[in-house]
């Protein structure tokens, strides 16, 4: 099982802050703008209470920038991907999580062969949305969510079910592209039939991806890391106190390796459990 960090969600250059870290320990990522797509931040309703994306953002800003600031409105459009909350949109019969990729990115993918079971960790930047609220914040690299990947679904020559017809990668301006595809998330994990095969994570330190007291790029990977190939790194990001990540790039690849691949069931499994126990607090 190859391991993938996926980088998704606002950036400096797409959004212009981080994502939410809500007082509850939700990690919402933001969907970066994109006014050629089908679905507003104001139509995706998030894990607290009642509240759209639009409803939390507004709070924050009424710009957001897509290479420059533009107007935000309940009318701004943004792409929605990866999907990994049942409850975001109203969802048909067969709806699981999914993530859409094309392009350069894809043909990365596709050169190392991603497959069935082989497994995204989908990282951002992100903040407590007190200090993004105030203006007061740098951010940090975290990991947000996980889908593993059941089937890989190319728009051009696959039949594309009901549940998938509102997705932003088969829009008519991506569907005929060869290397436009959608990967869907397994039911279940398979190996443990009891976490579901895709998800997002409540805020916990062991998904940091950035070093202590250092700019976000700058990593504090395992060392189960060292020697291990990453697609855009190589030997010389390793520096003395951190992992320098590259500035670029989308899908980061990592060689197959046991030792990642158990990190990585943790992260999911850690995450699991610490929902699980937060859900039967509420409760009682």
């Amino acid at each position: 099982m190859k391991v993938i960090l996926s980088r998704k969600g606002f950036d400096s250059s797409f959004g212009g802050y981080p994502s939410f870290i809500m007082p509850d320990g939700v990690l919402l990522s933001l969907p970066i703008p994109n006014y050629k797509d089908n679905i507003k931040y104001s139509q995706i309703y998030t894990e607290i209470q009642e509240n759209t994306l639009y409803d939390l953002m507004i709070l924050k800003s009424n710009v957001i920038k897509s290479s420059k600031w533009y107007s935000f409105t309940k009318e701004t459009k943004c792409h929605f991907d990866p999907d990994l909350n049942y409850n975001a949109l109203p969802r048909k019969k067969g709806w699981v999580g999914t993530l859409g990729q094309t392009g350069i990115a894809q043909k990365l993918l596709m050169k190392h062969n991603i497959k069935r079971n082989d497994l995204f960790l989908f990282f951002g930047w992100f903040d407590n949305y007190e200090n993004i609220k105030k203006n007061s914040t740098k951010g940090k690299h975290v990991i947000f969510g996980y889908l593993q990947i059941d089937k890989i679904l190319y728009t051009k020559s696959d039949k594309i079910p009901d549940w998938l017809e509102n997705h932003p990668h088969v829009l008519e301006r991506r569907l005929n592209n060869e290397y436009n595809c959608i990967y869907i998330a397994r039911e279940q994990c398979s190996w443990n039939n009891n976490i579901k095969g895709y998800g997002t994570f409540l805020y916990d330190e062991e998904l940091v991806l950035t070093a202590t007291n250092m700019s976000r790029s700058k990593w504090h990977l395992p060392d189960i890391f060292k020697n291990v190939n990453i697609t855009y790194h190589n030997k010389n990001s390793w520096k003395l106190n951190y992992f320098q990540s590259a500035m670029r790039g989308q899908e980061f690849i990592i060689e197959e390796n046991i030792s990642i691949e158990k990190w990585a069931k943790q992260l999911i499994e850690n995450n699991v459990k610490k929902r699980e126990l937060l859900n039967k607090k509420e409760i009682l």
